[in-house]
């Protein structure tokens, strides 16, 4: 069985597009195509102009240092590996030492927000104690102080304690929850969380520490992830902190050890400066090129936009 073509309604007018519409669709899609590549060309030369100083850098860590400062370009056939075997040991300690030195502290830090940050965030989202907006109001407060701001209190209080020249007034305090980033952080994840979680782990008998081991730990890898990545850049490249607290060089870090390099009283090497700043660029592109991903679910996840 078929069914018959409907013949059109009384009063309908069937019109084929006319040509004059059919040009203006083509030269719509022409002016869009048109203004797609003058985008991704802007974005092309934005990207290569933001790329050529770290490109540089790995160039003329290559070249010979009457050559740095007097060939700007990027493309050079004098090429050479000397400035990376004598700036490994040109400070002494071979530049290992220092490599190790940063990821202690990186270790510390790193293990230190993981597990302070995460405690003061359950108790923000998750528990009811008198004050606890005050308290949270407070926190938030602190991101806007200054580094400078507690400096000298700090440095009187670790000079007391005989810290100073040890890796402890860089990792003690991460462990007391003072990056306040990181617990607004994690306070918008799990507050983002089923609240129907949390009741059915209560129903079971969970209490909260079970609660927050069991049910909330696990469901927080992205937040977890995107502390770790970001107090891992932050620590390896900190340059005061450890300029403040540390007085000899064999607990310097990265970030102080390439200050070495230049001496303003007699001449630098920066060849071997920018063979050493290499290689400590390694280990920061390395992590963001692996937590990429929970960069950007964390941030996705916890609603700062």
């Amino acid at each position: 069985m078929t069914l018959a073509k409907q013949p059109p309604l009384p009063g309908a007018v069937l019109t084929a597009p006319s040509a004059s519409d059919d040009d203006r669709r083509r030269r719509r899609r022409r002016r869009d195509s048109g203004t797609s590549v003058l985008k991704h060309a802007g974005l092309i030369v934005l990207s290569l102009v933001m790329i050529y100083p770290l490109l540089w850098l790995v160039v003329s860590s290559f070249k010979p240092n009457d050559e740095i400062f007097t060939n700007l370009s990027i493309f050079t056939t004098n090429l050479t590996v000397e400035n990376y075997v004598d700036g490994w040991d040109s400070q002494g300690p071979p530049f290992t030492l220092f490599l190790v030195n940063s990821s202690i502290l990186v270790i510390g830090a790193i293990v230190g927000n993981l597990i302070s940050c995460s405690l003061a965030a359950y108790a923000f989202a998750r528990l009811r104690f008198r004050g606890r907006n005050l308290f949270f109001v407070i926190m938030l407060g602190t991101i806007m102080l200054p580094f400078h701001v507690v400096l000298v209190p700090q440095f009187v209080i670790f000079e007391q304690l005989g810290w100073l020249n040890t890796f402890l007034p860089l990792i003690v305090p991460k462990f007391l929850a003072v990056d306040a980033f990181f617990v607004f952080l994690m306070v918008q994840f799990i507050r983002a969380l089923p609240r129907e979680i949390f009741e059915a782990a209560r129903i079971d008998g969970a209490g909260h520490f079970r609660t927050f081991l069991q049910v909330t730990l696990p469901l927080m890898i992205p937040a977890l992830a995107t502390t770790a990545i970001f107090t891992f850049i932050w620590t390896w490249g900190d340059f005061f902190g450890p300029l403040i607290y540390l007085r000899t060089r064999d607990v310097f870090p990265v970030s102080v050890a390439l200050k070495g390099f230049v001496d303003a009283q007699s001449s630098s090497d920066y060849g071997a400066m920018f063979a050493m700043s290499v290689v400590s660029l390694i280990p920061l592109f390395i992590a963001f090129l692996v937590g990429q991903k929970y960069l950007v679910k964390g941030f996705a996840t916890t609603g700062i936009k």
